[in-house]
């Protein structure tokens, strides 16, 4: 009785390994969502590039004829200039943001490893006003900034922002802290490290995720508001990007400049978007620790 071996020539090459079908209508869907997310981010760029009536055409055409920059040259030379109205979004950008560093930290530290009479209560009413749309209090708000001379003023905006983001950010900055073991502090303390030297040296480096998170959301919401902008600030040469935008759309007899739009809304996406693709991996850590508490 003999036996046969087959040669490593003669055997069959093993098939390729099959994508699981739950995998693949994972990848499926998710590629539909980001295109569907995409869509309109290209549409707006690609209409940028259109001539003024080829973006206002009905029915519109999906892909610019020639590519122009009338759009872009006409947004810088709006009012002021478009550099003194990015450079105002920037200005009341980061002071929003570190205003709301500067407040939310040390609250959240202190909702976070304190203990004090109220607490949970006091807590409580900070997150409660959340619930308060600013557009109800414009007008109390006008008035205070009013008596204190601080009237179309960046920095008057930039505290009308810095108020309503500090709810959020001390309720995402405490869960940051929880999420710190106690162990860390208490060896810190023992070592003879003081309060706030524990709190700068041993436990901000541990949240900077939530830190960061904290940051993007601040920075977002004082670039793209426009309400509280417009209201309260009417001096052209204060005005923010958002509200230049607002007033460079309109043509005559009420008509909307869509390509001059569409220009204005591509530049301003890009600081957003360059942030965002830089600090990623912190926002979306800083979010789940966030989340869980």
């Amino acid at each position: 009785m003999s036996a046969t071996f087959e040669t490593p020539e003669q055997a069959e090459p093993a098939p390729p390994p099959r994508l699981p079908l739950r995998r693949a209508l994972y990848l499926t869907a998710g590629v539909l969502l980001a295109a569907g997310f995409l869509f309109p981010i290209l549409w707006s760029v690609l209409t940028s590039f259109k001539t003024a009536t080829e973006a206002s055409a009905s029915p519109p055409t999906w892909w610019p004829s020639r590519l122009s920059l009338e759009n872009y040259v006409s947004l810088a030379h709006f009012g002021a200039g478009l550099g003194r109205y990015l450079w105002n979004s920037t200005c009341v950008s980061v002071m929003t943001v570190i205003g709301v560093l500067l407040f939310s930290v040390p609250a959240g530290y202190g909702f976070s490893k304190f203990r004090f009479a109220g607490k949970k209560l006091l807590f409580a009413v900070v997150l409660s006003t959340m619930m308060i749309p600013f557009q109800s209090i414009l007008t109390p708000l006008f008035i205070l900034l009013r008596r204190l001379h601080l009237e179309d003023s960046l920095f008057g905006l930039a505290l009308i922002y810095t108020t309503f983001q500090l709810p959020f950010s001390i309720f995402m900055m405490r869960n940051s802290f929880d999420s710190v073991p106690p162990e860390l502090e208490e060896a810190a303390l023992l070592d003879g490290c003081s309060q706030l030297g524990c709190l700068w040296r041993i436990l901000m480096p541990v949240v900077v995720p939530g830190m960061v998170t904290v940051a993007l959301f601040a920075f977002f919401t004082a670039w793209n508001e426009l309400l509280v902008a417009l209201v309260l600030v009417s001096d052209p040469n204060k005005f923010t990007l958002p509200v230049l935008l607002q007033s460079a759309q309109s043509q005559f007899l009420g008509g909307i400049d869509w390509g001059l739009m569409q220009a204005g809304i591509s530049i301003s996406i890009l600081p957003c978007a360059a942030l965002f693709l830089a600090l990623q991996r912190f926002y979306i850590s800083g979010l789940i620790a966030g989340a869980v508490k």
